[in-house]
């Protein structure tokens, strides 16, 4: 049988966001990046080629990430949201991938991840303002009081003027995230000339554990403190083992992948948005005074809610 390309084998597994039309402003370097993945990955030349090596599958991944992230920057008007959320994904789930292979890739990997994190926290605002938005959706979809769906529909008016903002001053400061882009070509290509085909089971394996044992101290942290930073950082780890197990699963690795519980991820990810809402609520706040104040109350009662049901939900294990 011929062997799959890269991008192909990887794409295979992964899931993939929505697919840019021809007037979506996909990446254009997509089809010559993609169509040079390397000597090693032609199909034609790999007819009875031994299956590839489990860290090359990784090394497969991890690129199918990075060339998910180059097209969905690419995309323009009022999709330039759904983009950047799609594109941070990528960029944290390609870092997750390096980090299964830990010192084992050598000392670039590192420096490749910091740049992967710069780049992501570039797009933060962009996000941030995007998923303050979502929020207000996710929780009028939820909500059927009259007085409580006012002030939701009311403040998310003024989210959604603010996130056109956010776009605008985006593309003034880095067209189309040109710059962007052409940053995340020499990263990509980084990552692929890093010693994956050395790693060995141990590696990743190593990786798993230390990465539940962070998930395990960062749920019982949380727990304690009830700190809202200690909140985020337990969302933060059980995130990164989540995309550790679709990596490994989407390189045929499923044995070594980690089980834990989605819904509580989920559940996270939830309250995250909701101290997203409260960080909102300030005296720099977008919202007048009065709808602040309404929007702070409400916030804070569901978010201690949401933490009731999380911190009774067990600590991101087994499912």
């Amino acid at each position: 049988m011929p062997q799959a390309s890269e991008s192909e084998e990887a794409a295979s597994g992964a899931r993939s966001g929505p697919r840019s039309g021809p007037d979506s402003g996909r990446d254009s370097a997509n089809a010559p990046r993609r169509a040079a993945v390397g000597a090693g990955d032609d199909p034609a030349a790999a007819t009875d080629a031994a299956p590839r090596p489990p860290g090359l599958r990784l090394r497969a991944f991890a690129t199918h990430e990075l060339d998910q992230a180059l097209d969905a920057l690419g995309w323009r008007g009022s999709r330039i949201h759904a983009g950047v959320h799609l594109a941070r994904k990528n960029l944290r789930r390609a870092r997750a991938t390096l980090a299964l292979g830990g010192s084992a890739l050598g000392p670039g990997a590192a420096l490749i991840d910091r740049e992967l994190r710069k780049l992501n926290d570039g797009l933060s605002a962009l996000r941030d303002a995007h998923a303050l938005v979502e929020t207000f959706d996710r929780l009028l979809r939820h909500h059927n009081d009259t007085e409580v769906r006012a002030l939701l529909a009311r403040t998310r008016r003024r989210a959604a003027t603010a996130r056109a903002q956010a776009a605008r001053e985006a593309r003034l400061d880095d067209p189309d995230l040109g710059a962007r882009r052409s940053l995340l070509r020499v990263l990509r290509a980084g990552l692929r000339a890093l010693p994956w085909a050395g790693l060995e089971p141990e590696h990743w394996r190593e990786a798993v554990v230390v990465s539940l044992a962070r998930v395990a101290r960062a749920a019982e942290n949380a727990r304690r403190s009830g700190d809202d930073e200690d909140w985020h950082g337990w969302r933060r780890r059980a995130r990164r083992l989540s995309q550790q197990q679709r990596a490994l699963k989407t390189a045929k690795l499923g044995r070594d992948a980690p089980k834990f519980d989605k819904h509580q991820i989920e559940r996270l990810g939830e309250a995250q948005d909701l101290n997203l809402l409260l960080d909102h609520c300030g005296k720099r706040s977008l919202f007048g005074k009065q709808d602040r104040t309404a929007l702070r109350r409400f916030a804070q009662a569901e978010l201690a809610r949401s933490r009731v049901r999380i911190a009774g939900g067990g600590g991101g294990g087994a499912d």
